[in-house]
């Protein structure tokens, strides 16, 4: 079947669709000339380093086929991916080509499974993948090879996606450093001496290096937004319920942890998230929006739009030239016609800490005491796990209830700053990344952190409050590394904040152009 329509791309028809003669012509004259390896890697590269919008449209005007594709992307990984460990778990060659073959096989009979025909593609080390291990990056599950697919990985699968491996995470999620006794740490795509932070460190990094043409990942405490403005690229937490979570034993209590679409542009993204959204009726939370609704034009007039700047949520302790950094990048869209102005919250930042704290103890406690009882099993989780896990124990139901409330005082708070703007942003992080043989920042502007996510205490405010959050890349901050933007949009609004990103990326792209210098060499 054939997907949504694609977004216009502003590179013409005639120059976008013509990559295969060139690559042939490329690799023939090399051929005669004597110089046949080098014009075929730079045939290779010529594929991997398209946006995927302008790839799929390649493949299903059959300029490329999937073998080819297949061929420059397991290559481009075997190069790059040994020194930043972003991919943990590969297919093997052989059956990932003859996937390949088969999507070609598809294509010579006018079939398109959808907008990631041909895709390579790596799943979050968190989501299930049928026949694939799956480890959540815990000793615990080091061995585990799920017997289904994750909803949103059927849905990649059934638009043509082809499953190359997986991507690297922390342990069960935990912690915006991406490291785990199994695989260890994935390292930054701009400095491989720093954090790629996560927890969809693998698919960032992976992203960035153009390891894979889109990637997915999840979002609890940042997961999507912290990594995302760590490797200069974009990840959208969406709106709850827009991407169904599944299939899981406890299909209503999914409400703050979820997972989302992650690229690097957002009209990559919102082709993905057309893909990854929509009604299943395994998770009757998930939302009925039609995926027709994110293959629309993302242009928008944003002349006059309003937005509030939360700054550091009422003295969150951030390093000190982050503020400034984002507020200058947030900036850029003064010149597209929109107003910046300075908001307040309205509720206390130890609220929204508390309760996040609770009901994330709550929840880890929920799903994984009755193995952390078990004596062969309790020591192989990780300090922080145990941690959440012991003091989710502790919990009441009366302090699940109270913790409800606060969290339902902080979306309150969110939804009357709405009346006033349209949009709100916070940084994406309090910290650069830092260096990736450290756990976590134990002090952050001299202020000692007092859990091992407490430096990550500005991505709380909208998990609970379940709006649609993207981060958009702030470009460089002064020491040269990268970090993002936090944009917050109304309820069920995800469409309106990609077309802010959009927005957002035609007044930003100098600043945020720079490639990973893996991909300069």
């Amino acid at each position: 079947m054939i997907g949504p329509s694609e977004p216009k791309s502003s590179t013409p028809i005639s120059k976008r669709l013509t990559r295969r003669h060139f690559i042939e012509s490329a690799i023939g004259a090399a051929v005669v000339a004597g110089v046949g390896a080098s014009a075929r890697a730079a045939a290779a590269n010529e594929i991997f380093m398209m946006t995927a919008t302008d790839l799929s449209a390649a493949i299903r005007n059959k300029k490329l086929s999937c073998r080819e594709v297949m061929n420059a992307y397991l290559g481009h990984i075997d190069r790059v991916n040994p020194q930043f460990n972003a991919i943990v778990t590969r297919v093997d060659r052989e059956t990932l080509l003859k996937q390949a073959d088969s999507a070609d096989t598809d294509l010579a009979k006018g079939v398109v499974h959808g907008w990631m025909h041909g895709f390579p593609h790596a799943v979050k080390d968190l989501a299930f993948t049928k026949g694939i291990r799956t480890t959540l990056g815990s000793p615990v599950f080091e061995n585990y090879t799920p017997t289904v697919d994750a909803i949103f990985v059927e849905r990649l699968k059934s638009n043509g996606a082809i499953i190359v491996g997986k991507t690297n995470t922390p342990e069960l999620g935990l912690g915006s450093q991406t490291y785990n006794a199994i695989f260890g740490v994935t390292r930054n795509a701009y400095d491989p001496s720093k954090t790629a932070g996560g927890s969809s460190g693998g698919a960032s990094v992976s992203l960035a290096l153009r390891m894979q043409p889109v990637a997915d990942g999840s979002d609890f405490a940042g997961s999507l937004r912290n990594p995302a403005g760590w490797n200069n690229i974009y990840g959208l937490r969406p709106s709850v319920g827009r991407v169904p979570f599944g299939p899981t034993a406890e299909v209503f209590m999914q409400s703050i942890g979820y997972e989302g679409p992650m690229a690097r542009n957002p009209a990559d993204l919102v082709m993905l998230l057309s893909v990854m959204a929509g009604y299943d009726r395994r998770t009757p939370l998930s939302l009925t929006e039609p995926a027709s609704t994110f293959a629309a034009p993302l242009n928008r007039d944003v002349a006059g739009i309003r937005i509030g700047w939360l700054g550091d949520l009422n003295g969150i302790p951030m390093e000190t030239g982050m503020l400034d950094f984002c507020l200058g990048a947030l900036r850029r869209l003064e010149s597209a016609g929109c107003k910046i102005e300075p908001a307040t919250l309205g509720v206390s930042r130890d609220v929204i800490w508390k309760s996040f704290v609770t009901l994330r103890q709550g929840f880890l406690a929920g799903a994984l005491a009755p193995l952390y009882k078990d004596p062969a099993k309790q020591s192989l989780f990780k300090p922080e796990a145990a941690w959440e896990i012991e003091g989710g124990m502790r919990l009441s139901a009366v302090d699940l209830y109270a913790a409800s409330i606060q969290r339902s005082a902080v979306y309150q708070a969110f939804d009357r700053l709405f009346e006033q703007f349209d949009f709100l942003a916070l940084p994406s992080a309090q910290v650069f990344p830092f260096s990736a043989d450290v756990h976590w920042p134990k002090e952050v502007a001299g202020v000692a952190m007092d859990s091992y996510h407490r430096w990550m205490e500005i991505v709380a405010g909208p998990s609970l409050a379940g709006l649609p959050t993207i981060a958009v890349p702030a470009g460089f901050g002064p020491g040269g590394l990268p970090s993002g933007i936090q944009v917050i949009g109304p309820s069920q609004k995800d469409f309106s904040v990609i077309q802010l990103a959009h927005a957002y990326e035609q007044v930003s792209s100098q600043a945020t152009a720079r490639l990973p210098g893996a991909l300069t060499k």
